[in-house]
């Protein structure tokens, strides 16, 4: 049994084929159906946000049509199932252009056909109840809200963080370039114990070579030519707190022999100094190398490795995330004109199911490019999709 209700209202003025219906659906313990007869009762009803609204197309002194507009008009993520004796080509256009998910012709398979459509879409809308479930528990308490989207697979991130986010486990967070790395590093940091502490994050790759271990351990005075004064490194900066090891895989094997001593020990040096400082931190990794190929060309010492295996995220493409796509896309095209001040705009359906089919091979970061680029082409309120220019793949 799913741990939620699906709560479905019937629009049928038939009672015998409303109470088959009933009976087919009751036959799952996780719905809960409620029969109308008519259109106004139905409406006076539809306050209560029911998750699923089968309807029947015929009805007394209304047909399906206009309380489809009604629902999706009123709340459009309502899941709607328009059954009709009628099966012409204009019905079916109909319903689907005012937003019904799916048309069902009323014959001998109607019953059978209605409950493989009612399944599909009861898992998609207990799914986002998860999700939201996960957000409430997680959202409002912290900064959580910069993660976008309600795909399955990112579903799997999110409890993959609440796993992990209530321990000091070291975390390795892998992925493409531009999937959302250090947002999730970010999340695990922010909705720990050590929330209110340091959250110090570090591009490896941006690091010059030699100047790696004075900037992750830190150096006295006089450690070497132009160290003129003590400074502190990013680990000791971020004692107590975390430390977020963007691109590990491009570190040099000498600095991975001292960074898993740190690992192991807890303990670092400065440059320039014999003492030895206690660390209290919390360190999450993360790469969009395949690190045990780095280890198979020696690039990568096979300990530190097995070391950073603590706990493994993987953050999937953004192809495959679904709709996540538009809602990312929406939310960065509202973001761009708010903080430039720009009237809102929106993207047209033929814009939005080209992007739906463009590959992201840049990810999250591709896309937020790209939508701000949409934004600045177009000329008018509405973004078409002759306003969008796509990356061109590498």
């Amino acid at each position: 049994m799913s741990k939620y209700i699906t709560r479905i209202f019937v629009v049928e003025d038939n009672d015998f084929f409303a109470q088959m219906i009933k009976q087919k659906l009751e036959l799952s313990d996780s719905y809960e159906v409620s029969l109308f007869n008519n259109g106004e009762d139905f409406k006076s009803a539809l306050h209560t946000n029911p998750d699923i609204v089968v309807l029947d197309y015929n009805l007394p002194n209304t047909n399906g049509i206009d309380l489809l507009k009604e629902i999706k008009n009123f709340n459009d993520q309502i899941k709607t199932i328009l059954i009709s004796g009628q099966e012409t080509v204009d019905v079916v256009i109909e319903a689907y252009e005012n937003g019904a998910e799916e048309y069902i012709k009323k014959d001998d398979n109607a019953l059978t056909m209605l409950d493989l459509k009612v399944q599909k879409h009861a898992n998609s809308v207990n799914l986002l109840k998860e999700v939201d479930t996960l957000r409430d528990q997680i959202i409002d308490r912290h900064r959580y809200d910069r993660i976008i989207g309600e795909s399955p697979a990112l579903l799997k991130v999110l409890r993959l963080i609440q796993k992990v986010e209530k321990t000091n486990m070291l975390a390795l967070i892998t992925g493409e370039s531009g999937t959302g790395k250090e947002l999730v590093a970010s999340a695990i940091h922010y909705n720990s114990a050590r929330k209110n502490k340091p959250f110090v994050a570090v591009n490896v790759a941006a690091i010059p070579e030699d100047l790696m271990e004075s900037e992750l351990f830190g150096h006295e005075r006089g450690a070497f030519t132009g160290a003129d004064s003590k400074r502190i490194g990013k680990f000791e900066e971020a004692n107590d707190g975390t430390i977020f090891l963007d691109e590990i895989g491009e570190m040099d094997v000498h600095m991975q022999t001292k960074l898993l001593r740190v690992l192991q020990e807890s303990k670092i040096t400065r440059l320039g100094s014999n003492k030895e400082i206690p660390l209290n931190v919390r360190v999450i990794a993360a790469t969009n190398k395949n690190l045990a190929q780095r280890v198979k060309d020696g690039k990568m010492r096979e300990d530190l490795y097995y070391r950073l295996q603590g706990f493994l995220i993987h953050l999937p493409p953004l192809r495959e995330r679904d709709n996540d796509i538009l809602l990312l896309a929406k939310s960065m095209l509202k973001s761009f004109c708010d903080s430039n001040r720009m009237p809102e705009k929106s993207f047209s359906s033929d814009a939005l199911r080209d992007m739906m089919k463009h590959p992201w091979s840049g990810n999250v970061r591709e896309l937020k490019a790209f939508v701000e680029r949409a934004v600045l082409i177009s000329d008018e309120n509405i973004i078409e999709a002759e306003d969008l220019i796509f990356s061109q793949d590498i």
